[in-house]
């Protein structure tokens, strides 16, 4: 879908995904911490969410953590989708390993502790700094092992052509990080999608703005495909 298109798309959203969200219960939502370890011998806690042959694990910004996530979390887990919340290391319980700034290790090692518990599909969703991790994270990975990656104004990966998987690009028209998410967009193999929002909200921040069921809605709709 274009760009174009995709807007006209997401401004019909907003409504239903605001519609969805009041069937959200906490029940549905409930969560329990987990913990893995890294191929560097870190030590990462998680919370995970529901159940589903399709998981996403959510990688957070600088100034956030797993708990950030929860509201889009329980959307996620309303929609079928088992969910893992990482804590990176250095973040809450989370400890670091030989590389201390291998963010990209805290999140392959949550990629294979889904398929370990049973997920036959693991998408990835990395806001800012977390976007950059992740999009190291899909450099590196087994083939296969990511099924859809999605950067929420990603800080840049460092071999965006390398990324596997099928790539959605979300930033807002006045993010100051607009140009770099549109550099490593062209950078990146197809398949790979483009989203600019209205704004000028930095990545997870676009959730407290009156755009943020059009991104939900962008993001489940993306997932789906």
């Amino acid at each position: 879908m274009s760009v174009s298109r995709r807007s006209a798309w997401l401004v019909a959203v907003v409504g239903l995904a605001g519609i969805a969200l009041s069937g959200v219960s906490q029940e549905v939502a409930d969560f329990r911490e987990v913990s893995y370890e890294t191929s560097d011998g870190g030590m990462i806690f998680a919370n995970l969410y529901g159940e589903g042959t399709h998981a996403v694990l959510l990688a957070h910004g600088a100034i956030f953590d797993k708990e950030s996530w929860d509201p889009f979390a329980r959307r996620l887990v309303a929609a079928g989708y088992q969910v893992l919340a990482i804590d990176f290391r250095g973040y809450g319980k989370s400890t670091a390993g030989r590389s201390r700034g291998a963010l990209h290790e805290d999140i392959l090692g949550g990629v294979d502790y889904l398929h370990e518990q049973g997920a036959e599909r693991v998408s990835v969703i990395g806001a800012s700094m977390g976007g950059g991790a992740a999009g190291d994270a899909a450099a590196r990975a087994d083939e296969g092992a990511i099924d859809r990656l999605i950067l929420l104004a990603a800080l840049p990966a460092r071999s965006p052509r390398r990324m596997q998987g099928a790539k959605l690009f979300i930033v807002a028209g006045g993010d100051s990080v607009r140009s770099t998410v549109e550099r490593q967009f062209r950078a990146a193999r197809d398949p790979k999608e483009l989203i600019v929002l209205p704004g000028s909200a930095h990545a997870q921040h676009i959730f407290r703005t009156g755009d943020a069921e059009a991104l939900t809605g962008a993001l489940l709709e993306w997932l789906a495909d």
